[in-house]
């Protein structure tokens, strides 16, 4: 069985006008599709990820890092736990 590589969606889907990425996972639209894609290799998720965290720099990069990691561990990034802890 194939490995699963959790996508790197946080729940902060914002388009950055300018840039065109998300401020949240710093994906294109066109990634994002790809990453959903059945048939899309864990090989191009794996750099995708890494593309993806050299386009972040400072705080969105290091806030991204931990809920990544969450969502990893725990299935939920930290804004979407926030969230359903709000409620």
């Amino acid at each position: 069985m194939k490995e699963k590589i959790i996508s790197p969606c946080i729940s902060i889907c914002k388009t950055d006008p300018v840039t065109g990425y998300c401020y949240g996972c710093a994906r294109t639209s066109s990634e994002k599709k790809l990453w959903k894609d059945e048939n899309t290799l864990n090989e191009w998720k794996l750099k995708s990820l890494e593309k993806i965290i050299s386009r972040m720099k400072g705080w969105q990069r290091e806030t991204f890092k931990e809920s990544y990691q969450h969502k990893v561990e725990h299935g939920i990034s930290l804004f979407k736990k926030e969230q359903l802890e709000k409620k």
